[in-house]
């Protein structure tokens, strides 16, 4: 059963200051939350249809019937469990690898495939601007569908990190001025700058780019402007690890 000051705390935190507030996130489904568990997140609660089905401690494990998780889902179709986890501490970056860096992607859905290829192409550390939303959105972890959990997500501002590491690394930024990428002779190790979804990647960020890359257009006319932010990091990630 949910208690009245439980169905409160849930739909509270599909606000962002409120998740930060209280240190909790949301996740459901059998896979996604099997995922945060495997991984040792902390379990503040769980609401499930099947008590026996999750191996957690009985004091945090709510039984519920349909109606009831349908009445504290996020989803349009109820997944047979939700849970709250604790938000765990970023870590520090390591930038002898790697880094993939976000420019203000606002989209729930574009973060969490961006998470997945992070997951998918070995990037450990993901460095998102502070107006990037948040990756800890319900939207954000159904989308990561668990990857979240091998991915080191940082926020911050992007301006100061890349000042502070630009000198030790390449700093790579996607342009459609930029020189082809399957041209290009790519690092190691470095950041890899993605744009804003409507906007790109912002005048103050672009001064700090060293190495200014594109994705070609082969159709006939020419005349697409952009790639979805998602669709591109796939490429370039699959370029970077190719090369």
């Amino acid at each position: 059963m949910v208690s009245k000051n439980q169905k409160k705390l849930i739909t509270s935190l599909h606000q962002k200051k409120y998740r930060k507030q209280h240190g909790l996130f949301v996740a459901e489904g059998k896979k996604v939350i099997q995922e945060f568990l495997e991984a040792d997140l902390e379990l503040h609660s769980l609401f499930t249809l099947d008590v026996s089905y999750f191996k957690t401690p009985i004091e945090k494990t709510f039984g519920v019937n349909e109606s009831e998780l349908k009445s504290i889902t996020f989803l349009k179709t109820p997944q047979f469990a939700l849970a709250l986890f604790y938000i765990p501490d970023a870590k520090a970056i390591d930038t002898d690898h790697l880094i993939l860096a976000l420019d203000d992607v606002r989209d729930p859905g574009n973060l969490g495939t961006i998470i997945r290829l992070c997951d998918w192409f070995g990037i450990r550390s993901l460095f998102c601007s502070e107006q990037t939303v948040d990756c800890f959105n319900p939207k954000v972890i159904q989308a990561t569908m668990g990857s979240i959990t091998r991915v080191n997500i940082v926020y911050g501002d992007l301006q100061s990190f890349l000042i502070l590491n630009q000198n030790d690394i390449p700093v790579y930024g996607t342009f459609m001025d930029g020189n082809i990428i399957y041209k290009e002779s790519l690092s190691t190790k470095g950041v890899i700058v993605m744009g804003n979804e409507a906007n790109g990647i912002s005048e103050t960020v672009e001064k700090l780019v060293s190495r200014k890359i594109a994705i070609p257009r082969f159709g006939d006319k020419q005349v697409t402007e952009s790639l979805n932010v998602a669709t591109a990091t796939a490429i370039v990630l699959n370029e970077f690890k190719r090369s």
